[in-house]
């Protein structure tokens, strides 16, 4: 296989609100900035993750492209799901050997409709939709499988705001309280909270990659895997396909420093940690993860994004991201990034 790295990373200061930008102006800060961090103007191939639905207009992602400028000519792709999934497909073009770098961008804005229901239409609209099973009420449903602690749970969300405020781009938020139930045993502060933002990534292979960073996050593995739509025909209280993911990228091959989890729901930190066997000494979302921010289509992104920093900054020799995408954790990816030149 090629030598592939992270050589950089940007992301927006994520916003709880609509702060009035549209898409191409809100991706263009992060563009900018990996194309100081790296020199490049021009990239070998392009690809983006998004949402029509969230946009609310078809084949949005076309005038997303106004950020990237109307010339040169561009090779560029899409992913109708998490920039995460955009990355892989760089990943594997930069494998051909035609091409050195690529530009992977994600961005979403939940804050322009009713993320529940726009979620809700990734379910099978005959015999999962009509159920009225939302994206909180599927969650919920895993949450009862797994039956984790209580206090538990609100540990993972108080770790989680807390790594949060201590990051200028995540939201502020407080630590969790309040009985109530959104939906049981989901309590709000279990749930990503609404987040629009954006993200973006620079891969580089081989030689490129030295030139451009003093230290790559190499990315030793990275693998997809996805388990059946149809959410009783799983086990629920574990997640097959992130297990399954884990084991073809090579994250069990060594001891991570930082895992970078997708975990939009408390309950889905437990599963992971299980699936992707990480150990305690593992520093799990030191950026505070979703429940600090949660730009969808770009948060799968992030993680890796923010795996690699660490790794291009020398806090971590070795480390792990995760992103998810599916009603409960149906299909996950697992990358393994490291350093070195």
């Amino acid at each position: 296989m090629r030598e592939v790295a992270v050589v950089a990373f940007a992301q927006t200061r994520h916003s709880a609100v609509d702060e009035g930008s549209s898409e191409p102006e809100m991706i263009l800060g992060p563009l900018e900035e990996v194309r100081r961090a790296t020199g490049l103007r021009r990239f070998g191939f392009t690809c983006s993750g998004s949402c029509d639905y969230l946009a609310g207009a078809p084949f949005s992602f076309v005038s997303a492209l106004d950020a990237l400028g109307a010339w040169p000519p561009i090779s560029e792709s899409h992913v109708e799901m998490d920039a995460a999934w955009a990355l892989y497909e760089a990943w594997a073009r930069l494998q051909h050997g035609d091409v050195d770098s690529a530009l992977v961008y994600g961005f979403g804005k939940s804050s322009q409709g009713d993320l529940r229901e726009i979620m809700t239409l990734q379910l099978d609209p005959y015999y999962l939709a009509p159920l009225g099973l939302d994206q909180v009420s599927l969650a919920a449903l895993q949450a009862s499988a797994v039956a984790a602690d209580r206090a538990e749970l609100d540990e993972i969300v108080r770790r989680s705001r807390a790594a949060g405020r201590a990051n200028p781009h995540a939201l502020d938020l407080p630590d969790p309280e309040g009985e109530e139930f959104e939906v049981a045993p989901l309590r709000p502060y279990d749930i990503a909270p609404i987040t629009d933002g954006a993200a973006a990534v620079v891969l580089a292979a081989g030689d490129l990659a030295r030139e451009l960073c003093e230290r790559p996050a190499w990315i030793k593995g990275v693998a997809h895997r996805i388990e059946p739509h149809y959410p009783g025909m799983r086990d629920l209280a574990r997640s097959a396909s992130a297990a399954a993911a884990a084991r073809a990228a090579g994250a069990g091959k060594g001891q991570p420093d930082v895992a970078e989890l997708h975990a939009q729901f408390s309950h889905e930190e437990v599963v992971l940690r299980r699936a992707l066997d990480i150990p305690g000494a593992t520093s799990v979302n030191p950026s505070g993860g979703p429940l600090a921010a949660n730009p969808v289509m770009a948060t799968g992104l992030i993680r890796i994004g923010e795996a690699a920093r660490h790794v291009m900054e020398g806090r971590a020799g070795r480390a792990v991201a995760h992103a998810a995408g599916g009603p409960c954790l149906q299909h996950n990816l697992v990358a393994v990034l490291e350093g070195g030149r």
